[in-house]
C-alpha cells in the first residue's frame, strides 16, 4: 500500500464527520464522541464505520458519478441488511467539497476494510464501543 501525502492525512484528521441522526452529531478523529457511543449502545453494536463512495482515491468526480457510487453503496448495505445513517465528511476550511457518507453500525473491521477497498477509498473512520473515532487505511 502506498503512503499517503502528509497533507492528505492531515486533512482527513481535521475533517468533521457529521452524522445526520436526530439530533445530528459530529465526530472528530481521536476524540471521544458520547453521541456515537450512545447510538452504538442503543443498537447493541460494538463498532461503527463512517465511509463514503465519493471521489475514489481522492480524485474528484462529477456529482452525478459520485451520487451513483453513493447510491450503489447504500443499496449494497441495504442488501446486507446493515443499519446505516446518512452523514457528510466536511473539512472546516471548505476547500474540498463535503462528501456524502454513511455511518454503518456493526460491521467488522475486515468488512469495513473490504468495503473501503471496493469503493476505492484511501481511508475510513472506525470506532469501537469506546466511541473514539480513528482513521483506518484499508
Amino acid at each position: 500500500m502506498t503512503a499517503l501525502p502528509p497533507e492528505l492525512l492531515q486533512a482527513f484528521a481535521e475533517t468533521d464527520y457529521i452524522v445526520h441522526h436526530e439530533p445530528p452529531f459530529t465526530m472528530h478523529i481521536g476524540q471521544a464522541c458520547p453521541e456515537l457511543q450512545a447510538l452504538m449502545a442503543e443498537h447493541f453494536t460494538l463498532s461503527a464505520t463512517f465511509i463514503t463512495a465519493w471521489n475514489p482515491f481522492s480524485q474528484r468526480l462529477h456529482n452525478k458519478e459520485n451520487k451513483a457510487r453513493q447510491d450503489e453503496l447504500k443499496a449494497n448495505l441495504k442488501n446486507r441488511r446493515r443499519t446505516f445513517i446518512d452523514g457528510i465528511g466536511q473539512h472546516p476550511s471548505n476547500q474540498w467539497p463535503g462528501e456524502p457518507s454513511v455511518l454503518v453500525l456493526g460491521l467488522t473491521l475486515d468488512a469495513a476494510k473490504s468495503l473501503a477497498r471496493h469503493y476505492e477509498q484511501h481511508a475510513f473512520v472506525w470506532a469501537t464501543s469506546d466511541g473514539v473515532p480513528e482513521l483506518v487505511r484499508p
